[in-house]
């Protein structure tokens, strides 16, 4: 069943509370190699945030993500340093990339604390945003490591694994996989209100991934400012969305 979240701003103590919190994990956390330093700080500005606005569960649902993440990450990294295609800092995140992957669920956490917000609705995009966006990392990083055959999206033609656009058997299915999990996740944390909403935001997760291929093979390449960032913004966006538009017609 989903959780009763607030349908006005939480009180001085629960934002209290969440800074506290959050500023003693952030602290304790620091050493891992998860964040780079700028990171962690943006990190504990998103937790409070979350915990303010949704609570505890809220909080821990995006910790999960962040935990799987950074685990998909550094999956075959040895292999991925000798081909070239790690990330950047040993997998390390910045503010940008903090951002890039929350925001979506950020603005939506904080709408439902507004009087008479469409809670449901906008917990169900929330959980959209962030499944996509555990979707895109598992894809990612296991097709650049695992994937047999690594083909534009636009024109199924041959590319080396990690170009832009890039897609593979091995990879779409880590991004379903992926997608599930955190829709697992979520209807295990009571974000999600039935295992039907969770198969729907697995769906939307894996679409709104393949969307954000299409966008990196037909627009990224010619857009200067259109950032790898901003693109995760986008197709955390558009999963969300998805989810939020589909979930009427479906009655769920």
């Amino acid at each position: 069943m989903l959780i009763t979240l607030p349908l006005a701003p939480p009180p001085a103590a629960q934002w209290l509370l969440a800074f506290l919190i959050n500023a003693v994990l952030i602290a304790l956390a620091q050493r891992l190699p998860l964040l780079t330093r700028a990171g962690w700080v943006h990190a504990g500005i998103l937790g409070t945030l979350l915990w303010g606005c949704l609570g505890w569960r809220g909080w821990l649902a995006v910790v999960i993500y962040l935990a799987l993440g950074s685990a998909v990450t550094r999956l075959g990294i040895r292999r991925k340093r000798e081909q070239g295609l790690a990330e950047g800092r040993g997998g390390r995140r910045g503010p940008e990339n903090v951002w890039g992957s929350a925001a979506t669920g950020a603005v939506l956490a904080a709408l439902t604390t507004l009087p008479g917000a469409p809670v449901p609705l906008l917990m169900l995009g929330f959980a959209a945003s962030f499944a996509a966006k555990l979707a895109d990392t598992c894809g990612s990083e296991i097709g650049k490591r695992w994937g047999r055959t690594t083909v534009l999206i636009t024109s199924l033609r041959p590319v080396p694994p990690g170009s832009e656009g890039a897609i593979s058997l091995e990879g779409t299915a880590a991004s379903l996989g992926g997608s599930a999990v955190m829709a697992a996740a979520l209807l295990a944390l009571g974000l999600l209100p039935s295992a039907a909403a969770a198969l729907l935001v697995t769906a939307v997760g894996l679409v709104a991934t393949l969307i954000e291929s299409l966008i990196g093979a037909t627009l990224q390449g010619r857009l200067v400012w259109l950032s790898n960032e901003l693109v995760n913004g986008l197709q955390t966006l558009i999963a969300a969305l998805l989810a939020m538009g589909l979930a009427p017609l479906l009655k769920l």
